[in-house]
């Protein structure tokens, strides 16, 4: 079997397409194309790639119309395969072709728009780096407990800060936030993971009021869940909630935010209130159309940001979803990193 994966914004809670091909090979999709498409004068590229895909790609449909305008044979081979498509196939980026995958990282001059072509070997090597990539559907599984997973049995005081001494490494207690957020063209992996060492989920709601670190760095988002975070808020689900009703992410970060929490929460208690007397938010916005859970150790929420590009994705979770779900989170934790699920590791 091949999957394709399209790393689309206007499309649906993820913000992504999955399919499933019956296709053994990547390369047996495309001699498909020509077969159906090239080879047959009534053949129309572009409706056949989106019958197949669920959709339109962007520029995928220009290998078959090259192809059937310049007369190209069906490649062969992989290699084949890797000499046509930097030549005859539309893209904007990169493109990468081997035995088993084929990478495209492309743009509509709005958006970028990554698209992927892999087979169940590939797949079955690195189960770590596609199993997000392909989960098709929200939410993400949370079958976490109190005191199951990795590291079960530590427990800390809700009001302390990180621990220095927290373990390093994949099994270390922390929670990690994934934004996968975009406010203009630079929309794929523009904001990395971003962590709390020493803390789990349950204790963030309380680390977030007390925290003395400096949140200069902090992503926008963060500081404006931090300010929603109420006094007596045991976890994010409520200050989520308010997140979904603040006016705007883009744009100049208000410093009122980055100052201690009770005068940053009132700050932006006062800006809800505002925005909620005026009404529409803009922008084709729609607050009943996101989708919100949040569990002990997993908190994920998929805003309505926009008419046209629709989602984005809020992931936070602890060490203690990770040690359940490790490849989902290892996964995840790639896709908010690098547009090439199966690019080199980083040193």
């Amino acid at each position: 079997m091949t999957h394709f994966v399209y790393r689309t914004h206007y499309e649906g809670p993820l913000g992504k397409r999955v399919r499933r091909l019956p296709d053994a090979t990547v390369l047996d999709w495309f001699r498909r194309g020509w077969r159906t498409v090239v080879d047959d004068p009534a053949g129309d590229a572009r409706a056949w790639v989106a019958a197949e895909l669920g959709g339109d790609v962007y520029g995928l449909s220009t290998i078959f119309e090259d192809a059937r305008e310049h007369r190209l044979p069906a490649p062969r081979s992989w290699r084949d395969l890797a000499d046509m498509l930097p030549e005859h196939l539309y893209h904007e980026g990169d493109l990468l072709v081997d035995e088993h995958s084929v990478r495209v990282h492309t743009d509509d001059d709005e958006v970028e728009l990554p698209y992927f072509f892999f087979d169940d070997t590939l797949a079955a090597r690195h189960p770590e780096r596609v199993a997000y990539l392909l989960h098709d559907g929200w939410p993400l599984p949370d079958d976490t407990r109190e005191g199951g997973g990795t590291g079960a049995g530590t427990t800390r005081d809700p009001d302390a800060g990180p621990d220095a001494d927290a373990p390093h490494g994949p099994d270390a207690v922390a929670t990690h936030a994934v934004l996968l957020t975009f406010y203009d063209s630079e929309s794929i992996c523009w904001q990395p993971p971003f962590s709390f060492p020493g803390v789990r989920l349950p204790a963030l709601a309380a680390h977030l009021r007390a925290t003395a670190e400096d949140l200069t760095e902090w992503p926008h988002e963060l500081l404006v869940l931090r300010a929603l975070v109420a006094p007596g808020d045991d976890d994010l689900g409520p200050a989520l909630r308010r997140c979904n009703h603040w006016p705007s992410y883009d744009g100049e970060l208000p410093p009122e935010l980055l100052g201690e929490h009770a005068p940053a929460h009132a700050f932006a208690l006062g800006r809800l209130e505002e925005s909620a007397s005026g009404g529409d938010l803009g922008g084709g916005r729609d607050p009943s159309r996101t989708l919100l859970e949040c569990g002990a150790h997993l908190a994920q929420m998929s805003i309505h940001l926009d008419g046209h590009f629709g989602h984005q994705q809020w992931f936070v979770f602890d060490d203690v979803w990770a040690g359940r779900h490790g490849d989902l989170a290892a996964s995840l934790l790639r896709y908010a990193t690098d547009w090439d699920p199966f690019g080199p590791e980083e040193d």
